[in-house]
């Protein structure tokens, strides 16, 4: 039995790593095009809107984790109270898109100066944003459909789905920024259209013969909403913490080097993506084994997926940091087409001190999904505040007071680091309740 699930685990973690390894890699690849064709100022605008794709990512997150995790809780013994939920959140997302669409364009110029632009920045910011606007409806409803269709044990559809979006989105910026010579509305229009393209791959899912999973219409019941909601809400802060770290980082770095400092935040901040993407793809290979163990209480199985992951978890963070640590100077060369000296100087010294995170940001994901898994949200929740609001946002400001640049960089490890110990503590603290209940047979 044991054997069976470390298979299956390994199944879902290795597909998930590919998918959103690809999505991770286009956002590379992405970023490589605008330093081409906009040079520094167009990696600075990059990183001021980046927020809000966050913003989309993490209701998308929300809604999904949370509403595929009661699925799979529910579906053996309870199908019929989660029959229509996936429909519901599907309703629900795609009207929460249109509503940021409208309120986007009728608020762009006060909303780009919150998030930083500048003089210099908010031309370029002006139009990528409002394009960018449209995918919202669309990444929210992507982020539900591969969850649900992940826990409804078809994981190769979603990386078929994933890869396929990538695959699009790095075609199409190549032809909408260098052939049409549309520049950064062309990076924005690609991202807006790559998404729709994901759920084109994943509707095959009808044809899956183990499928559950329906789609039909249904209004929003908010009772089951609410309670999706909840159990995705730490994957919501983990999510969102990107954008506001960004949204700090991009303030305090902006006083302390100015728009270069804010470009090379934009370089270490879009390989941090591939860093968090891979752990988001343990951790997301992880909950759905997990969440169905733990719904049979087989709480052997559970741990066995735990441990699965964080062996491959910390391989992958060993393997990131040395690599970034060695080829630094030609990591951040291939962003810097500008060739400009203080964006070189900022990243090159940043890499490595920013880095040191990887072990802690991989286990911290895992652990954050994990509690999710197993029904304890508050955890989960806790985690996710912590990381990426109550300890970084101070420490953003305060190292960055005490120590400049370098202490910018240094605050994410710092803050990793203390999240790994509390979480660390919920985990083994969960697991000895299990093997107590175990003994004690309640």
């Amino acid at each position: 039995m044991q054997k069976e699930i470390i298979q299956e685990t390994r199944h879902y973690i290795f597909r998930n790593i590919f998918a959103y390894l690809g999505i991770s890699l286009y956002i590379l690849i992405d970023t490589l095009f605008v330093s081409i064709t906009a040079g520094e100022l167009g990696l600075s605008t990059l990183n001021i809107v980046l927020p809000v794709f966050n913003f989309f990512n993490a209701i998308g997150l929300m809604l999904g984790v949370g509403g595929s995790t009661l699925f799979s809780l529910n579906k053996v013994r309870h199908p019929e109270k989660v029959r229509n939920l996936f429909s519901q959140l599907i309703t629900f997302a795609a009207g929460t898109g249109i509503i940021f669409i409208i309120l986007f364009y009728l608020f762009t110029t006060p909303i780009l100066h919150l998030l930083g632009a500048n003089e210099q920045t908010l031309p370029l910011a002006y139009s990528y944003f409002r394009i960018l606007a449209w995918s919202a409806p669309f990444i929210m409803c992507k982020y539900i459909t591969v969850n649900f269709i992940r826990n409804d044990g078809n994981p190769s559809l979603t990386m078929a789905a994933a890869l396929t979006e990538t695959l699009s989105m790095i075609v199409l910026d190549y032809v909408l920024i260098f052939i049409f010579d549309l520049g950064m509305n062309g990076a924005a229009i690609a991202a807006a259209i790559a998404p729709t393209l994901n759920l084109v791959v994943a509707s095959f899912h009808r044809r899956f013969a183990q499928r559950t999973l329906t789609l039909r219409l249904a209004m929003p019941d908010w009772h089951w909403l609410l309670k999706a909601a909840r159990l995705g809400t730490a994957s919501f802060f983990n999510e969102l913490s990107s954008g506001v770290s960004i949204f700090v980082f991009n303030w305090v770095l902006l006083g302390l080097g100015g728009n270069p400092a804010i470009a090379a935040y934009g370089v270490i901040a879009n390989i941090a993506l591939v860093v968090i993407a891979m752990s988001n793809g343990v951790a997301l290979g992880v909950q759905p084994i997990a969440s169905r163990e733990f719904g049979k209480h087989n709480y052997a199985g559970v741990i066995t997926s735990l441990k699965l992951g964080f062996k491959v978890t910390l391989g992958i963070a060993t393997g990131t940091f040395i690599c970034l640590t060695l080829f630094r100077q030609p990591v951040v060369a291939v962003f810097n087409t500008a060739h400009s000296q203080a964006l070189s100087v900022y990243a090159t010294s940043g890499l490595p001190i920013y880095f040191t995170c990887a072990f802690f940001v991989a286990l911290n994901v895992l652990m954050m999904m994990f509690m999710i898994a197993v029904n304890r949200p508050r955890q989960a929740f806790f985690l996710s505040i912590m990381r990426g609001y109550i300890i970084l946002i101070p420490a953003i400001v305060i190292c960055g007071h005490l120590f400049g640049i370098n202490g910018v960089w240094a605050s994410v490890p710092i803050t990793e680091a203390l999240v790994t110990v509390i979480g660390t503590y919920f985990v083994t603290t969960c697991i000895k309740g299990w093997k107590n209940y175990k003994k004690e047979g309640i």
